[in-house]
């Protein structure tokens, strides 16, 4: 995938109202572009500022999955506009940071916002998830929230997750995660409207069994897997009621939002958070 295969219609028109100054969408996304996490899913809609925080918390589940510390190399894949790096950076020090995503408009947003704290070091990087533009083990951590359904291959991005990977490394993330019994009919999610829809190219039919099989065959040892499917629940009321109030017309934006939420309440589709070590013998 290079520059030029980028259709990501959300984003366009993110950048769009934030460039209007949007108040409630800089407070809701100009961060974090993301599903929420509530540790107690509250009822209702939330507001932009719950959601915010939310959001900041789904951050924290992840890299806190990978066991973060301070003085370390991390790189977040698919990093939007920086919120995970600027969280990182907030909590940690001694840091090196990359954030690396395809498309430059987030980057350049990333790179005005957010500023390293004394003693961390923060870039970003324009490139594709993957072909990893980075040496062979140099870093200590990578991450990817809620990006890996826009790649390409799976088992390609693992395979450059691995090679770049320092032994002993974590590689944390999250994915809408289909059941097995559910993935054939989640075949669908390759073509319209999951294709060129408003949320971009999204493939929604890998299972858990097959990211364990991928992640076995790479060499990585698996040290956590969390189901936080009712914990991201809030979201979408927030987005229908956000889709209304900004009066979105595209009608992939509905029905896209509209299957993953229905698919999710009934069990077909899980929120998953992993955690993969790469074995020090490997």
């Amino acid at each position: 995938m290079t520059a030029k295969d980028i259709h990501l219609p959300y984003f366009d028109l993110l950048l769009a109202q934030l460039e209007q100054e949007n108040a409630k969408l800089e407070l809701a996304f100009g961060r974090h572009v993301h599903w929420g996490y509530w540790s107690e899913p509250p009822q209702g809609v939330v507001s932009p500022k719950d959601f915010a925080q939310a959001a900041e918390n789904l951050s924290k589940e992840i890299y806190f999955a990978a066991n973060t510390k301070n003085n370390q190399r991390i790189l977040d894949v698919g990093c939007g506009f920086g919120g995970t790096v600027a969280s990182l950076n907030e909590n940690f020090s001694g840091m090196e940071l990359i954030g690396l995503n395809i498309d430059i408009r987030q980057l350049l947003r990333a790179q005005e916002k957010i500023k390293a704290r004394p003693g961390n070091v923060i870039y970003f990087e324009a490139a594709d998830a993957c072909a990893l533009p980075f040496p062979d083990q140099s870093f200590d951590v990578v991450l990817a929230v809620e990006c890996i359904f826009h790649f390409a291959q799976r088992s390609q991005f693992f395979a450059e997750v691995w090679r770049v990977l320092k032994p002993g490394g974590r590689f944390a993330f999250s994915d809408f995660v289909s059941q097995d019994f559910f993935s054939p009919l989640m075949a669908f999610s390759s073509g319209w409207p999951f294709s060129r829809g408003f949320f971009g190219h999204c493939n929604l039919q890998y299972t858990l069994t097959q990211y364990r099989s991928l992640a076995q065959a790479m060499g990585f040892k698996e040290r956590m897997e969390k189901d936080i499917t009712e914990n991201t629940l809030p979201t979408y009321a927030f987005l229908r009621a956000l889709g209304k109030e900004l009066r979105i017309k595209d009608p992939s934006a509905k029905l896209e939002t509209w299957i993953a939420e229905w698919a999710s309440r009934l069990g077909l589709l899980r929120y998953r958070v992993f955690s993969f070590e790469k074995l020090k013998s490997g």
